[in-house]
């Protein structure tokens, strides 16, 4: 495993990036203002699950050969960009009342991990980013490359899940603070349907080389 100093400086680069808020955090915040802190809680679960799957990628060599194919990038860009799109317009659409059914309730916990994987999964900046970052901090006479990218992969998924959970009680402690019509209201709606819109145009208009 890399040495003491590579370690503590890895996990304070980690968590320095994780702290900033991007598309994880603005996910999981989305998830909590329109639902409460344990649907964002479980996407924070699911979004550092489907992480895993890009460790397990960079760790098999598979995120360079996404990374050097613009077809194969494309794709996951795609799929990744209209998913986020998909999530977006369902949400603003979703509270919308009929007279004929009522309108549905909140989604299952498990339907939100599943979606907080399938984010993930199909974020190629994820892949990218594990490619450039995680070898910086292994160490040559620390034992074979592929265990020590492994072992920082965990670590920084680990480190992700806690610091998007931080994220989702702040959210999820500003939806009780307003409480009442407010948050029963279309606000939540439109906020995480927004919040959901963005992130998929921006993933779809990122370059390759970003």
């Amino acid at each position: 495993m890399p040495n003491a100093t590579l370690m503590s400086g890895f996990i304070a680069t980690a968590l320095v990036v994780l702290l900033i808020p991007g598309p994880g955090v603005m996910y999981v915040v989305a998830r909590s203002v329109g639902q409460g802190h344990r649907a964002g809680l479980a996407s924070a679960l699911g979004l550092s699950f489907g992480a895993l799957v890009h460790v397990a990628a960079a760790t098999a060599g598979l995120s360079a050969i996404v990374l050097a194919s613009a077809t194969a990038f494309g794709m996951v860009k795609a799929l990744g960009a209209g998913y986020l799109i998909y999530l977006g317009v369902t949400t603003l659409i979703a509270g919308r009342p009929s007279t004929n059914r009522e309108i549905s309730g909140p989604e299952p916990l498990s339907r939100l991990f599943t979606d907080g994987v399938i984010v993930s999964v199909f974020n190629p900046k994820i892949a990218v980013f594990f490619l450039a970052f995680l070898p910086q901090f292994v160490d040559s006479n620390g034992g074979p490359v592929s265990q020590q990218i492994l072992l920082l992969g965990v670590i920084y998924a680990g480190l992700a899940l806690v610091t998007d959970s931080a994220y989702v009680l702040l959210a999820g402690t500003l939806r009780r603070w307003l409480g009442g019509r407010v948050m029963q209201g279309p606000l939540p709606r439109y906020v995480s349907g927004s919040l959901y819109l963005g992130l998929g145009i921006t993933a779809a208009f990122t370059g390759r080389r970003d």
